[in-house]
């Protein structure tokens, strides 16, 4: 079994990188657009950039284009959105509900130092 999860590194690792970013690219969407669900309440600011680092980034991402730096400007906005949203609130991001925000932020900071991969517009040698 070892040998064949192996073998899907890279292919993992591009669906990895292509649903994350596809759905990072749903929350952005939900905050410009308000579809397919209305955005949660927020600042303005924070909702359009935020929003708008979402949207474009994760579309970036999940295509693989400029995955590094659209990668890690997503993990910044993840930790800074876990610290003003969630991690003040219960040091537990269980309880204070900010375990989305802590994963999209590891899971963007493993994307930027990895890069695209294979299946992407960078091509495999980003």
């Amino acid at each position: 079994m070892s040998t064949f999860l192996s073998q899907r590194q890279e292919q993992t690792y591009a669906a990895l990188r292509i649903v994350s970013g596809f759905l990072f690219f749903w929350h952005g969407c939900q905050k410009i657009f308000g579809f397919p669900a209305p955005a949660p309440e927020m600042p303005a600011v924070v909702l359009y950039a935020a929003g708008g680092i979402e949207l474009v980034a994760g579309a970036m991402i999940a295509l693989g284009w400029f995955t590094r730096g659209a990668a890690f400007l997503s993990s910044g906005l993840m930790a800074a959105a876990y610290w003003m949203a969630h991690g003040l609130q219960h040091p537990l991001p269980l309880i204070n509900h900010g375990e989305l925000a802590a994963l999209y932020c590891f899971v963007f900071l493993f994307i930027a130092t990895r890069g695209a991969g294979i299946w992407s517009l960078d091509g495999p040698s980003d």
